[in-house]
């Protein structure tokens, strides 16, 4: 199985070793997206629903130079620096996605790249 790179100039680039996201033949794994500004690369800050929105537009721009949307995600992980985030970030998700909705796991963790409070990555397919 062949694998193909996906990079979008409208979502951050990497701050480390990976990439964007990655086809594996019908399936993308998009890496883990913070809330960092595609044009500057500085942190969005603000409360939780700004980062999150900020995290899904990263994600959503990867889906896009892929050629693909929220409809064709089929696993999301969350990962929360603090749980009682939880119901904030679970109304701005909700938002981007109407049925069909995908698996998912949401775990609390002690530390998160540049001490953000919120990474989300996620499993798409074609």
């Amino acid at each position: 199985m062949e694998k193909e790179v996906v990079y979008s100039t409208e979502a951050p680039k990497p701050i480390g070793p990976y990439s964007q996201a990655v086809w594996a033949g019908d399936t993308l794994f998009v890496s883990g997206q913070i809330a960092l500004d595609p044009a500057s690369g500085e942190l969005i800050q603000g409360n939780i629903e700004t980062e999150t929105k900020a995290v899904l537009n990263n994600v959503k721009a990867i889906l896009d130079k892929a050629g693909i949307g929220f409809s064709n995600i089929v696993k999301t992980s969350i990962f929360l620096k603090n749980m009682d985030d939880f119901a904030a970030v679970n109304a701005v998700y909700a938002s981007c996605f109407t049925s069909d909705f995908p698996a998912r796991e949401t775990v609390q963790v002690s530390k998160l790249p540049k001490d953000v409070n919120v990474e989300i990555s996620v499993i798409a397919i074609r």
